[in-house]
């Protein structure tokens, strides 16, 4: 039985990154098969007597605002969304490294990810875009 879970600590991180490597294969295709169908559909209408001055303009697959919107934004979002996570392990760590021994100060091991999380959240807001007034 102890083989067996030795084997599943190996396999499983493998598996983990394989398959993630594999998602952002299929994403990367799907994408691309995307924007070749919006370019055939907008060939075929101007080829049907569209007017190209009307068609709109294909910026990509996805047609949200959020992917059409500012660079900016989704930086400062990508920056958010890390300073949360390393705060989160920052804490998990202090809590872990206080309750392993509490009489030893082990929990400061937290402070550095806390402390980069902070930069990020710093750094997300430098970043984020300004409203024009």
């Amino acid at each position: 039985m102890e083989d067996i879970g030795k084997i599943m600590a190996i396999f499983i991180p493998i598996l983990v990154v394989v398959g993630g490597i594999t998602l952002a294969i299929v994403r990367v295709i799907t994408q691309a098969r995307l924007e070749e169908l919006a370019r055939r559909e907008r060939i075929a209408a101007i080829e049907r007597g569209a007017d190209p001055e009307k068609l709109a303009v294909i910026m990509g697959a996805a047609t949200d605002s959020y992917s059409m919107g500012d660079s900016r934004l989704k930086r400062a979002h990508g920056l958010l969304i890390g300073a949360f996570i390393l705060m989160a392990f920052g804490v998990g760590l202090s809590i872990l490294g206080y309750t392993l021994e509490p009489r030893e100060s082990h929990w400061v091991m937290g402070l550095l990810p806390i402390l980069i999380g902070v930069a990020l959240l710093a750094s997300s807001l430098v970043v984020w875009p300004r409203r024009k007034s």
